[in-house]
Order: structure tokens, then C-alpha cells, then sequence
């Protein structure tokens, strides 16, 4: 059997953040043949903007602080309580939001399938809330 990539590890970088199209903060891990790894958090109190994504699909986990993420397809919506434990699905094509509700920031680990593909992924959608974050365009 041949291997096409050398073993990678990576720590989670406290310098530079990157910013997602949603307006929080994303510190990319690693990516590996069908999925990607990243580490995103959203400041206390905050609220993303909403968006969608064309061609990925994510797996999250909550990792500290607490807030709400909603989420909908079609016809079919609803909003989830975010804390140290969580784990949830973003379909692709699904509109998100999601706000900090505690007094530190909202951290998650969240998996992209297909990695992600860059610029033009995602695009802002309606909420349900308004944003208290910029929004970041077409930002990784």
C-alpha cells in the first residue's frame, strides 16, 4: 500500500486567528483526504451572522462556554442549547446562526466534509438574530 502524506500534527495556534465569513473566530487544524479539522469561538455575548455553505457539510462539538446555534432546511428549523458536550450536524446547504450566551467565549471543534474548498463557500443567508459581528465576506 502506498501513503500519499506524511503523518502532520498540529497545535492550536493562539496567533493568528482567522475570521469566518459568519464573523467568528477560526484557527484551522488539519485536513486529511475527505475532511478538515478547525477550532472556531465566538466572544461572550456575541451573535454570527447567519450563513449557508454550497458545497460542505460539518460536524461540531462543544468544547466551553454556552449559547445557541439555529439551524434550518426546507421547511424543517429549529434552535439548540450549545455546552461543553454538544455534538451537532450542519448539513450541507443548511442556514446557521449562532450567538454566545455566557460571560466567555463559545468554543467549538468542527470537522468540514468535503475539506473546505475557500473563498465563496459561504454565503450570508436571513437569521434570526441580528449580528453583533462584521461581516467577513467571502473569508476562509
Amino acid at each position: 500500500m502506498q501513503h500519499t502524506r506524511d503523518f502532520e500534527t498540529r497545535c492550536l495556534q493562539v496567533k493568528g486567528d482567522l475570521f469566518a465569513a459568519d464573523g467568528s473566530f477560526v484557527r484551522n487544524l488539519l485536513s486529511h483526504q475527505g475532511g478538515a479539522m478547525a477550532h472556531f469561538e465566538l466572544p461572550a455575548g456575541k451573535i454570527t451572522n447567519a450563513v449557508t455553505h454550497k458545497t460542505v457539510g460539518e460536524i461540531w462539538f462543544v468544547l466551553s462556554g454556552q449559547g445557541q446555534m439555529w439551524r434550518k432546511m426546507a421547511d424543517h428549523e429549529e434552535i439548540v442549547d450549545m455546552e461543553a458536550g454538544v455534538c451537532l450536524t450542519i448539513p450541507q446547504g443548511t442556514h446557521f446562526q449562532w450567538r454566545s450566551t455566557s460571560e466567555e467565549p463559545l468554543t467549538a471543534i468542527g470537522v468540514n466534509m468535503p475539506p473546505w474548498p475557500g473563498e465563496g463557500e459561504a454565503q450570508i443567508v436571513t437569521g434570526i438574530w441580528k449580528p453583533t459581528v462584521p461581516y467577513k465576506g467571502n473569508a476562509s
